[in-house]
C-alpha cells in the first residue's frame, strides 16, 4: 500500500511499517487504521517526515508515529524518536516550538447537574480571571528577571511556594513539576523578556481551559484510583511555555543550523546536534528551563481555576474537593532508560505531539498509580469529548512508553477559518450545551470540531493496540480560549 508516495506494509489492523530505504537507519512505524491512512494522510507530508526522522544519527529501533499524526516542523506532530544518549543527537524540531505544551486534569467532588445553572457564570469568571490570547499577561504581577529565573529552575515548585496550590500537586505532576538540569543563563534576553509577564497565562491557538463532565467510565477500578465518577465536574487545562518556549526553540534552531557536524540530513528542519556536544547540552538545559516554565504556568492556571470555582459556587475547599489527577507534557525530549533488543540503554526520547504512557510498576509515576499505570490525558476538540486512559507495559515494549496526545488536525487553521465563514459558531456550540468565551471569532473557527479528527477513533487505535487502556470519557460543557 502506498500513501503520499510512501510504501507501507501492514503488521496488524492498527500498525504499519515503512521499510528502510536510502539513508534510513531504522524502519518507520505508524499506528493507524487503513481508513485513517487513506482518508487523512493522502495529501499530507507527515509520512515523509517519519522517513526523514529515521535518518537521525543514533536513532533507536523505529521512527514512530501515533494515530494523531499530521505535518509539523521537521518531525511530524504525533512523532516519537529515541536517540542514543552517548552517540545520538537532539533535535529542537523533535520537541516543537511550544516546549512542554501539556495537559492537566483536575477533578472535584461536585456533580455537574447540581451546579448546571451556574455554568455560564463559571465560564465568564474563568475568562475574567485567567488571561488568554496572544501576548496575554497579568495573571500575577510582572516578574523580575531574578524571580523568572527562579521559575525556570524550580518549575511548579515556585507556584506552590507562592500560594498557587499545594505539595500534593507536585507529586501528581510528571517529573514532579521540574527537570533538574535547567539553566536559565542559556536563554536569550529576548526569551527572558517574553516570559516576564506570561506566567499563569493561557495563550491562544489550540490552548484552552475546559469545564468537563465525566460522561462515561470504561474501567471502574482504574477510575476509582484516579478519583473519577460519572457526572463529575472536572477541569482540563491545555497550554505550554508561551512566548518564552517559542523563543528558546527559535534561538537554538538558528544556533544548531549554523553549527557544523559530520552528518547530513534530508530536511534542514531536522537540524540537530550531538547530545554530548556543547550546543547539544546547551539546548537540552535551555529546553528544560522552558519546560519548567510551562509546568509552573499550568500550576498557576489550575489554582486560579480552583479559586474561581470556589468563589463562584460559594463553596469551601472541602465542599469543592478540588484535586489534581495528573499533569503531563507532550512536546519534550526526555533522558530515559529503555530496553532495546533486550539491552537497557540510556536514550533521549523526543515526543512531539505525543505523550508519556508509563505502565504499572513504574517508579517514575506517583505511588498511588503504580497498580494502574500512569494516567494518560488525551484531549479532543472543544465540541465533542476527551479521554483519560492508563499506560501499559506494551507501550514500554513498542513505543518507548508513549501514546497519542490528542485528536490531530484535519484542516489547517486557514482552511478551518474559511470553513467557519458565515456561520454562528458560538450558537453551534451552545446548541450542544457548551458555553464558550474567547477573544474573537478567529480562534473559535480555527478550533471547531470540523478542523480535527475524531479523537475517539484515535484513542481506539491506541487502546486496541494495547498501548493504553481507556478509563473514562469527558464531555466539555464550558470552554475559555484566547
Amino acid at each position: 500500500m502506498k500513501v503520499s508516495g510512501i510504501e507501507l506494509r501492514q503488521i496488524d489492523d492498527h500498525l504499519w511499517k515503512i521499510p528502510r530505504t536510502g539513508g534510513m537507519l531504522v524502519p518507520g512505524r505508524i499506528y493507524a487504521t487503513r481508513k485513517m491512512l487513506e482518508r487523512d494522510l493522502q495529501n499530507d507530508e507527515a509520512l515523509k517526515q517519519v522517513v526523514n526522522v529515521a535518518h537521525l544519527p543514533g536513532i533507536q529501533a523505529y521512527s514512530l508515529a501515533m494515530p494523531d499524526i499530521h505535518w509539523g516542523y521537521g518531525f511530524p506532530i504525533g512523532g516519537v524518536a529515541a536517540t542514543d544518549f552517548h552517540d545520538g543527537v537532539i533535535s529542537p524540531g523533535g520537541v516543537g516550538y511550544d516546549i512542554n505544551c501539556g495537559v492537566r486534569l483536575a477533578v472535584t467532588s461536585v456533580e455537574y447537574n447540581n451546579i448546571k445553572k451556574r455554568l455560564n457564570k463559571i465560564v465568564e469568571n474563568l475568562f475574567e480571571n485567567i488571561p488568554t490570547g496572544v501576548g496575554a499577561s497579568g495573571a500575577i504581577k510582572k516578574l523580575s528577571r531574578k524571580e523568572l529565573k527562579r521559575i525556570l529552575i524550580k518549575g511548579s515548585h515556585w507556584a506552590v511556594e507562592n500560594g498557587f496550590g499545594n505539595e500534593r500537586d507536585i507529586q501528581f505532576t510528571e517529573e514532579k513539576g521540574k527537570l533538574e538540569n535547567a539553566d536559565p543563563d542559556l536563554l536569550s534576553e529576548r526569551a527572558i523578556e517574553r516570559g516576564l509577564d506570561q506566567a499563569g497565562t493561557l495563550g491562544s491557538g489550540n490552548h484552552f481551559l475546559e469545564i468537563d463532565v465525566v460522561e462515561k467510565i470504561f474501567d471502574e477500578e482504574k477510575a476509582r484510583v484516579f478519583g473519577l465518577f460519572e457526572g463529575q465536574l472536572a477541569v482540563l487545562i491545555h497550554t505550554g511555555s508561551r512566548g518564552l518556549g517559542y523563543q528558546v526553540c527559535d534561538d537554538y534552531l538558528k544556533i544548531i543550523s549554523k553549527s557544523k557536524f559530520d552528518f547530513s540530513l534530508p530536511d534542514k528542519q531536522l537540524a540537530c546536534a550531538p547530545i554530548q556536544s556543547q550546543v547539544g547540552k546547551d539546548y537540552l538545559s535551555a529546553m528544560q528551563a522552558a519546560a519548567n516554565f510551562a509546568w509552573n504556568n499550568r500550576q498557576v492556571i489550575m489554582d486560579l481555576a480552583r479559586r474561581t470555582l470556589k468563589s463562584t459556587l460559594g463553596m469551601s475547599d472541602s465542599e469543592l474537593g478540588f484535586r489534581l489527577v495528573y499533569d503531563l507534557c507532550h512536546n519534550i525530549a526526555k533522558i530515559e532508560t529503555h530496553k532495546i533488543d533486550e539491552v537497557k540503554k540510556k536514550v533521549c526520547v523526543h515526543r512531539k505531539g505525543a505523550t508519556r504512557a508509563f505502565p504499572p510498576g513504574s517508579e517514575a509515576i506517583p505511588e498511588l498509580y503504580r497498580n494502574t499505570g500512569q494516567p494518560v490525558l488525551i484531549p479532543g476538540d472543544m465540541g465533542r469529548y476527551s479521554f483519560v486512559a492508563a499506560g501499559t507495559e506494551k507501550a514500554m515494549q513498542e513505543t518507548f512508553g508513549s501514546s497519542c496526545h490528542g485528536a490531530g488536525r484535519l484542516q489547517s487553521r486557514h482552511k478551518a477559518l474559511k470553513a467557519g465563514k458565515g456561520r454562528n459558531l458560538i450558537a453551534e456550540l451552545e446548541s450542544k450545551g457548551i458555553a464558550i468565551r474567547a477573544k474573537g471569532f478567529r480562534t473559535i473557527a480555527e478550533e471547531m470540531p470540523y478542523a480535527y479528527k475524531d479523537v475517539s477513533e484515535v484513542v481506539d487505535v491506541m487502546h486496541n493496540s494495547g498501548i493504553i487502556v481507556k478509563v473514562a470519557k469527558l464531555r466539555p460543557v464550558g470552554v475559555i480560549k484566547g
